[in-house]
C-alpha cells in the first residue's frame, strides 16, 4: 500500500526564503568535509536560485592556494554535478576566493580581516559574514577568540559561526568550550550543526506528530510499548582513523545524530513552530532522560568492534586491520544502549539506541512500535499476531511505514500484517536536499530553529557521561565484543533485548 500526495503538484511545491547578500567563510577549506560537502550544498542553493547575486565563499586554511587553485579543485571534486549545468558553474565558482590562514597567528587574522572588506566592496555582501569552522575539534575554541579579537564577531545581527560536531568530548569539556564561545559571541550567533537535523524525515517527525490528529493521541506511553533508533553504515572506519580511535562510535554517533533523532521523537507539543520555543522542548527531553540502570550502566549498553568479513570475491578489513587503527584498539565501532525518559509522557517506556559500521545496510530509522490489542480475536496467517509499527525511514529513501493487521485472503478470519508506505521521492516527484543544504541555508538566514542549542549540548553529554568514564577509567566493565563485518553487531546486543523479550529489527 502506497500513501500518495492529495492533488499533488509538481510546479511549486518548494517555498523557500531567499539567503541576504554575505560572505561564508570556510575554514578548513583544504579538507574533505568542504568539497564532499560544503560547495556542492552551496552549488545546490545557487542552482534552485535562492543565493543572491552579492554572494561569495572564502575558503581558508594552512595550504598556500590563490583563488584559481581553489576553484580548480572544487570545480574538479564537482565535475559529475558541474556536467549537469556548466554555465551555472562558471557564474557560481566567480564568487569562491581563496586566503591563506593560520588562525592561531595574528598576522594571519589582520589579513583575513583586510581581504574580508575587499570581497565586501568587490561583491557587495555588505559586511554579513557566517563563519563555518570545518577544523579539528581541538581549534574551535582559539579560533572563535581569534575572530572576536579581530571584531568580526561583533555585530551580531551580521555575523554567525557554525561550529561541526563533536562538540567538546565529554560534559565538562563541552561546559569548557560553552563558555568560550559564548564569550566571544551571543549565543543566537552560535550554530552547532549536526547534518542529520537536515534531513527531511528528521524534520518530518515534527509535521508527523504536530499536523496530525491520529498521531498525537497515541504518542505515548497509554499505546507505545518501545521505540528503537538506529543509524547503520555499511562502510568502515576509512580514511578517518586518526579521528576515529578517539572518538568511537557513542562520541561520533549517539551523543549527537542518536539524541536529536531521539529528542525530536520524543519532544512535547512547542506552544507555536519558532526557534526557541522547538529547542525548549528538545532540551528538556534531555535533561528528563536517563541510562536504564543508572546505578550499574555497564547492564544497558553493549559495545562492538568490527572484524574481518566478507567473502573471497569481496573480502573485507577489520577494524584493527584498517590503516592507521592501533593492531591491540579497543575503540568502539558499534554500540547499542537501553534509555528511559521520566516524565508523564514516556515513563516506562524504553528507548533502544544502535549504531555501527560494517552493518549489512545503510540505513537510519526510528521505529515505534505500539502495544498489542488486549484480545487476540483471530488467528494469525504467520507465526502470530504482530505489534503495529510506525517506522520513520530517515535514510535511504525517506519516508516511512506504518503496519497494520488486516484479514487475509481466504474464508476463515485470519489476520496477517501488511506496510502502508510512504516514499519522499514518490509522492513529491523530486529526491530531498541533501543535510547540508537545508542547514547552511539556515544558518546563512539566522534560523537557529535546527541547530543544537549549549543546554542541549550539555544535557546530552551528562546523559552519557556515566558510559564515558566506564571507557576511560573502567573499560572491563565495558568490553568490546567482536562482530563480523556486514552483520547486525554482537550478539550481546541481541540479548539487551532478549531480556525484555524485544527483537531488533533487521530490515
Amino acid at each position: 500500500m502506497t500513501a500518495t500526495l492529495t492533488n499533488p503538484l509538481r510546479v511549486g511545491l518548494r517555498q523557500e526564503r531567499v539567503i541576504s547578500p554575505q560572505c561564508l567563510v570556510i575554514f578548513g577549506a583544504s579538507g574533505d568535509l568542504t568539497h564532499r560537502k560544503l560547495i556542492p550544498a552551496l552549488f545546490e542553493l545557487f542552482r534552485q536560485r535562492r543565493l543572491p547575486s552579492e554572494f561569495a565563499v572564502l575558503g581558508c586554511a594552512r595550504r598556500p592556494w590563490s583563488d584559481e587553485e581553489f576553484r580548480a579543485k572544487m570545480e574538479q571534486a564537482l565535475a559529475p554535478v558541474i556536467a549537469e549545468d556548466p554555465a551555472a558553474w562558471t557564474t557560481f565558482c566567480g564568487g569562491l576566493f581563496y586566503e591563506p590562514v593560520d588562525l592561531q597567528k595574528d598576522e594571519d587574522v589582520v589579513r583575513l580581516g583586510k581581504r574580508l572588506e575587499q570581497i565586501d566592496r568587490q561583491r557587495a555582501t555588505r559586511s554579513n559574514r557566517t563563519f563555518y569552522m570545518s577544523v579539528s575539534p581541538n581549534y574551535y575554541g582559539s579560533g572563535c577568540r581569534a575572530l572576536a579579537a579581530a571584531g568580526v564577531l561583533a555585530d551580531p545581527k551580521r555575523s554567525r559561526v557554525v561550529i561541526e560536531k563533536p562538540f567538546g568530548r565529554d560534559f565538562a569539556s563541552a561546559q569548557d568550550l560553552n563558555r568560550i564561545v559564548n564569550s566571544c559571541a551571543k549565543e543566537n550567533q552560535i550554530f552547532r550543526i549536526d547534518h542529520y537535523l537536515g534531513k527531511e524525515t528528521v524534520q518530518n517527525i515534527l509535521v508527523l506528530r504536530f499536523a496530525n490528529t491520529i498521531f498525537e493521541p497515541i504518542w505515548n506511553r497509554n499505546y507505545i510499548s518501545s521505540v528503537q533508533i538506529t543509524a547503520a553504515e555499511t562502510v568502515g572506519v576509512e580514511e578517518r582513523a586518526g579521528y576515529y580511535e578517539s572518538a568511537g562510535a557513542l562520541r561520533d554517533m549517539v551523543q549527537n545524530h542518536l539524541t536529536q533523532m531521539l529528542a525530536l521523537t520524543a519532544m512535547e507539543p512547542p506552544g507555536r513552530y519558532e526557534p526557541e520555543s522547538i529547542r525548549n522542548e528538545k532540551a528538556k527531553v534531555l535533561q528528563a532522560a536517563r541510562l536504564a540502570e543508572e546505578a550499574e550502566p555497564w547492564k544497558c549498553c553493549v559495545r562492538g568492534q568490527y572484524g574481518p568479513g566478507g567473502n573471497s570475491a569481496d573480502p573485507l578489513a577489520g577494524y584493527r586491520q584498517e590503516p592507521g587503527v592501533d593492531p591491540n584498539s579497543t575503540t568502539e565501532t558499534y554500540v547499542s544502549m537501553k534509555l528511559f525518559i521520566d516524565n508523564w509522557r514516556w515513563q516506562g517506556v524504553p528507548f533502544y539506541l544502535r549504531t555501527g559500521k560494517r552493518m549489512p545496510k545503510r540505513l537510519s530509522e526510528v521505529v515505534l512500535t505500539f502495544r498489542e490489542a488486549p484480545v487476540h480475536l483471530f488467528d494469525s496467517a504467520g507465526a502470530g499476531p504482530t505489534a503495529n509499527q510506525l517506522i520513520l525511514r530517515i535514510q535511504p529513501n525517506e519516508g516511512a511505514d506504518f503496519r497494520f493487521e488486516v484479514k487475509a485472503p481466504g474464508s476463515g478470519m485470519r489476520s496477517r500484517p501488511v506496510d502502508m508506505d510512504f516514499s519522499y521521492d514518490e509522492s513529491f516527484g523530486e529526491p530531498s536536499d541533501e543535510g547540508y543544504v537545508r542547514l547552511l541555508a539556515d544558518a546563512m538566514l539566522g534560523d537557529p530553529t535546527l541547530f543544537t542549542r549549549s543546554d542541549e549540548v550539555e544535557a546530552a553529554w551528562r546523559l552519557y557521561t556515566p558510559l564515558v568514564e566506564l571507557i576511560e577509567q573502567q573499560p572491563w566493565q565495558l568490553p568490546v565484543y567482536p562482530y563480523e563485518a556486514r552483520t547486525w553487531g554482537p550478539a550481546a546486543a541481541d540479548s539487551l533485548l532478549a531480556r525484555d523479550g524485544l527483537l531488533w529489527r533487521r530490515p
